[in-house]
């Protein structure tokens, strides 16, 4: 599987690589003990949640400095990965149940990563302002904007508009429609050849100028 990493990324340091392939007997063991992953997804580890993670990184190259925050993140995703690829960006990682972002913090703890700040929230409370927000479809888009819209930085260092990365699969444009940000759709399967992204999405979504 790590071969399938290098492929995609093949501008990937060693160390972020070793790190990434540190990632799955991590989760492994953490999740013999809280259950943050669905024991039968554990076999597509890397396709479902590391890729998956990592598509962000196709359509942007956060600068040093970025501000991030992964909201519903879980066990980790697309946080950590993204962490691994961009050291120099801080990652506040944002759960409302416990026992997730221990799962969180102990895994980034393993891997030292130094620019994750596990963090249990709710994203409507969460203090400061970030750069992007990223996340896995945790809820509708409309809703979802509402807890975060005002949490979006005004002050823009990066090649893309501040404002979302959102993970999000099937058929969502009435959705988009109740929105009031502008949009761009990006197909995974454009960056991934696996069936598995055939009809997933990222969706930036950043204000009207």
């Amino acid at each position: 599987m790590m071969e399938l990493i290098r492929n995609y990324f093949p501008e990937l340091e060693p160390a972020k690589l070793e790190k990434l392939g540190q990632l799955k007997p991590i989760y492994e063991e953490w999740n013999s003990k809280v259950n943050v992953i669905s024991r039968k997804d554990m076999g597509n580890f890397y396709i479902h949640h590391v890729l998956h993670s990592l598509s962000i990184a196709k359509i942007i190259n956060f600068a040093p400095g970025t501000r991030i925050m992964d909201v519903g993140t879980g066990g980790g995703f697309p946080g950590i990965p993204l962490a691994v690829l961009f050291p120099e960006c801080h990652f506040t990682l944002v759960d409302s149940i416990e026992k997730k972002i221990k799962v969180v913090s102990e895994v980034s703890k393993s891997l030292n990563l130094k620019n994750v700040n596990p963090l249990r929230e709710r994203a409507e409370k969460t203090d400061g302002k970030f750069d992007f927000i990223v996340s896995r479809a945790v809820t509708t888009l409309p809703a979802f904007m509402s807890w975060i819209e005002n949490k979006i930085s005004s002050e823009c260092k990066n090649s893309l508009p501040n404002g979302v990365f959102y993970l999000k699969g099937g058929d969502f444009n009435e959705e988009l429609r109740n929105i009031k940000f502008n949009h761009k759709i990006y197909s995974i399967s454009d960056f991934y050849s696996e069936d598995y992204f055939e009809t997933k999405k990222v969706v930036h979504l950043f204000r009207k100028t």
